[in-house]
């Protein structure tokens, strides 16, 4: 019985994210001396930056509003590791970044969410 209720449960669960609701992936690639980000545009809503490190150093990526405000951030990438970044995004113009070090301003990007 259990294992019926399992399967029930977990067919259930792919018929409600079988929807229009799945993040846009964006792939970023962050090197010692840049940051690649493909695309710079999407679709409002939710975006997963994919971030691979493949520099020497440490690297951290932003995602900025207006201002500088920081609307999602991943730190402390080490060399050869990967991780996502999922941000709701709304229609807008905003900038990303990758910090290496102590560069406290990064290289940056604009970025547009339509």
């Amino acid at each position: 019985m259990r294992s019926v209720l399992l399967a029930v449960a977990v067919l259930g669960l792919a018929a409600c994210s079988s929807g229009g609701d799945e993040a846009t992936p964006v792939a970023v690639t962050s090197a010692d001396n840049t940051c690649e980000v493909t695309p710079t545009t999407v679709t409002a809503g939710s975006v997963v930056f994919s971030v691979q490190n493949t520099g020497s150093a440490t690297t951290e990526f932003y995602l900025y509003g207006a201002g500088d405000q920081i609307l999602g951030e991943v730190e402390d990438i080490g060399p050869g590791v990967a991780r996502d970044l999922v941000v709701e995004v709304p229609v807008g113009t905003y900038t990303t970044a990758c910090k290496t070090g102590d560069d406290d301003e990064g290289i940056r990007a604009p970025f547009t969410a339509q």
